[in-house]
């Protein structure tokens, strides 16, 4: 019998405790070719895509959550999920495979249960950001700016307040993220001053292919403002 790349995983719900089924991806049949200058994985096969079911949503309470959320929760947050998601939930179940529609809807519901449950920056970074590669996905790239906008805000406050350390995140690649999405959302004088950052930690930072990748593009920018003072 031939092996399909999905299967259903058991899982209990952060919030309410409740058990139900969500679909994951069997890693045999996961192979990245490259990634993106934002580190978005580009996949030999684009029918197998790990990203749509990277959240599960819990179809009793509508609390929907990723692997990066803490399993913490301080005192009155479960009652404010009860509030501001769980009164306005109707039932419905996620657990089936996704289309990429249903994958951005199921990623918003985590967006908004990370703020209401004040999850790190960092946590809702990789959440919105993954929503804009979605939206790329669909060439719906007014979408895809705005979320990247969101990732670039969260990853910078994830900086300001430290909360990568502990993480598979370092400094470096905060740093590197904050200036590429800058970048790609056109504001250059972040990019370059981020740029810059990562490329000054050279010699404390354990990632070369980070300081590469900055220096490429700092260099990138620096040649595109020079064309734009010629022309």
């Amino acid at each position: 019998m031939e092996i399909s790349p999905t299967f259903a995983k058991k899982t209990a719900c952060l919030n309410c405790g409740e058990k139900f089924t969500t679909t994951k991806i069997r890693s045999r049949f996961v192979r990245v070719v490259k990634h993106e200058t934002d580190f978005k994985p580009v996949y030999a096969n684009s029918s197998v895509y790990p990203i749509l079911y990277n959240v599960a949503v819990c179809p009793h309470c509508g609390f929907a959550f990723t692997d990066d959320f803490s399993t913490y929760f301080a005192p009155g947050v479960k009652e404010q999920i009860g509030k501001s998601i769980t009164s306005f939930w109707n039932s419905r179940s996620f657990g089936e495979e996704r289309t990429i529609e249903e994958a951005i809807e199921a990623y918003k519901l985590a967006y908004v249960s990370a703020r209401v449950k004040k999850e790190k920056p960092l946590t809702i970074a990789g959440i919105t950001l993954r929503i804009a590669w979605l939206y790329n996905d669909l060439v719906d790239f007014g979408s895809e700016k705005r979320f990247k906008t969101i990732a670039r805000d969260f990853y910078t406050e994830a900086y300001s307040e430290s909360d990568y350390v502990g993480t598979q995140m370092s400094e470096t690649r905060v740093l590197y993220m904050m200036a590429e999405l800058s970048h790609q959302i056109g504001d250059m004088d972040s990019a370059v001053r981020n740029f810059s950052r990562v490329i000054e930690s050279q010699r404390t930072s354990t990632e070369p292919h980070i300081i590469e990748k900055a220096k490429d593009r700092w260099q990138e920018i620096r040649e595109q403002r020079q064309e734009a003072v010629k022309s």
